[in-house]
């Protein structure tokens, strides 16, 4: 859906460019479900033909929650939209890339040469956001492509949308969660909100601000700024309630993409056990359809077994920060 708020925000070519990209998307949905595969041979997941149940267990104990650390959601964390239910049932924040019918085009091959390809003009504002967050910039890139829309020749799409949530820019950010990082000190969307004067005494954004806040999001500094402060601040949140994980740059993008798609909350629980079955049929449905999510169900005995699969399968196809040579 387009909010019509961040749409007042933004010149008419703004406009023309945010309503063309959610038609796209619209129309291709389909096809980037048919682009995710079903397995079929006994040994491999149901989410993807070319993950075996080895291979995604692995990925997932490279994930793992070390130590008895518990989840008392004492830790106030930026909102996300998977942590709303209605959001969820709409659509889950940032998953799916916002432009199915193109998740098949990689940058990295699309470039030719292992780099950032037709997106090498936001290499200095990667490596900035890297710089300032120590988040690794080819971790940023290989996030911003798993969530932007992408033209046939892998170039990121700034005016992506999702036309089933909010979910808007190279970053997919939902209306809550970059309005929550607005109001969250130490961010770079927080010191251009205080700039700019957009936020109340008590720091929250400011109801006459809030459209051009939100239009911020199809600023690609801005979004990649937002990307880097999300994935420091749920890493640091993961690792307090006792999600361990190793220092290599492909586990810290992994761990920051499945927060950032997750939302704090249903990643830590995803880690460490499983996602009750009746919040992982409401995402699996929200991921890939009614019908597909019921099929993959079956095939792997139950909702939490399927939507583990699916999810993890997907982080194993498209977060390779190895890709992208900054």
């Amino acid at each position: 859906m387009i909010d019509r708020t961040a749409l007042a925000a933004m010149t008419p070519t703004q406009r023309a460019h945010v309503i063309y990209s959610t038609a796209q998307t619209e129309l291709a949905n389909t096809l980037w479900r048919a682009a995710l595969g079903d397995g079929g041979a006994p040994d491999r997941t149901a989410a993807d033909p070319g993950l075996t149940r080895s291979d995604m267990d692995a990925l997932l104990k490279m994930l793992a929650p070390q130590g008895n650390a518990a989840d008392d959601g004492s830790v106030k964390t930026v909102p996300c939209p998977c942590d709303d239910p209605a959001a969820v049932t709409e659509s889950s924040s940032s998953a799916a890339p916002s432009s199915p019918s193109e998740a098949v085009v990689s940058t990295a091959v699309a470039g030719g040469d292992g780099g950032l390809g037709p997106n090498a003009r936001f290499r200095a504002v990667l490596c900035e956001a890297a710089q300032r967050t120590g988040i690794p910039a080819t971790a940023l890139a290989t996030i911003v492509d798993a969530e932007a829309a992408k033209g046939r020749d892998g170039s990121w799409n700034c005016h992506s949308r999702n036309p089933r949530s909010s979910a808007a820019g190279l970053g997919q950010f939902l209306n809550a969660t970059w309005e929550g990082l607005a109001e969250t000190p130490g961010t770079a969307l927080n010191a251009t909100a205080q700039a700019k004067g957009w936020l109340n005494p008590d720091g929250k954004v400011s109801g006459a601000a809030r459209g051009a806040l939100l239009a911020l999001r199809y600023d690609p500094t801005s979004a990649i700024d937002g990307i880097a402060d999300y994935a420091r601040q749920n890493l640091s949140q993961l690792q307090r309630r006792g999600i361990t994980t190793d220092d290599s740059v492909k586990t810290t993008a992994r761990a920051a993409y499945l927060a950032h798609h997750l939302g704090l909350g249903d990643a830590v629980r995803f880690l460490k056990g499983g996602i009750l079955p009746a919040r992982a049929h409401v995402l699996l449905r929200a991921q890939v359809g009614a019908a597909d999510a019921e099929k993959r169900i079956a095939q792997a005995g139950d909702p939490t077994r399927a939507h583990q699969q699916w999810l993890l399968a997907y982080i194993d196809r498209r977060i390779q920060p190895a890709n992208f040579a900054i």
